[in-house]
């Protein structure tokens, strides 16, 4: 499985990487704001997580093969040990590599999710839009918008999704649409159990108006995570570090500073 993947140069060799991992729907770019804000301090690895962005598609979308990328992804670029920062389904992919690999996980910051299994459909509104452009003859982002609008009303969310509008592909999407509707329940789904966990320094950071990270989480979360933390960033909701980059950057840049 080959994963499309960025890493910046820096300096200190010894520097340990940080590995950014975005969510569903997304590419590499999407934590684009922070990698400039990391790139000063360390070296920072950009992923496209498989059937997202430039990286193959497979018919296999489960949390078990994705960490099982990026282990192999640590492996050839000769990284015996890195940061991990994961938002949303990323996030979820970068605490299994720490469930998995612990030895390779020098820390762990987790966007705006938890270790669990989301049992409601959360994506619906967002299927009937991306499966709206898929099935059109539309030839421009205007026009894909415009045929989202019908089901998304928040320009923001539409946006974001857009980012991923490409007519090199014939479901217009660089992501593989068909697949994650398909395997949506394990996307949505935690397959790990509670013996397994990391002991190594772990930051939570939820949006303060998200309901993806709540308090009946914080069981669960200690049994994986004893070392957990969190942080709050009050009027954001689950895309907390596009609404609100600074005070993500800084709440990121500060977690890594302790946890050298």
């Amino acid at each position: 499985m080959k994963l499309n993947y960025q890493i910046t140069e820096f300096p200190n060799p010894a520097a340990e990487p940080i590995v950014l991992l975005h969510g569903l729907f997304g590419k590499q770019d999407n934590l684009g704001l922070l990698k400039q804000a990391l790139q000063l301090q360390r070296p920072v690895i950009t992923v496209d997580l498989r059937n997202h962005g430039l990286s193959e598609w497979h018919a296999e979308m489960n949390y078990q093969v994705m960490s099982e990328d990026i282990i192999n992804l640590l492996n050839e670029l000769k990284q015996p040990k890195v940061h991990l920062l994961g938002h949303s389904m990323g996030g979820k992919v970068a605490m299994a590599v720490a469930l998995q690999a612990p030895d390779r996980v020098a820390s762990l910051c987790v966007a705006d999710i938890a270790p669990v299994a989301y049992q409601e459909s959360r994506h619906t509104n967002v299927f009937k839009a991306l499966n709206a452009v898929a099935n059109a003859q539309v030839t421009s982002r205007k026009e894909a918008e415009q045929l989202m609008s019908d089901y998304l009303t928040e320009p923001s969310v539409r946006q974001f999704l857009l980012k991923s509008f490409s007519n090199a592909q014939p479901t217009h999407w660089q992501f593989n649409l068909h697949i994650l509707q398909q395997h949506y329940a394990d996307i949505m789904g935690w397959p790990f159990s509670a013996p397994q966990h990391y002991s190594g320094p772990v930051l939570f950071i939820k949006g303060g108006a998200s309901n993806y990270l709540q308090t009946e989480h914080q069981p669960v979360i200690a049994q994986h995570f004893p070392n957990a933390s969190a942080k709050i960033i009050p009027g954001c909701g689950h895309w907390l570090h596009a609404e609100k980059p600074l005070l993500f950057n800084g709440i990121v840049e500060r977690f890594l500073q302790q946890s050298n």
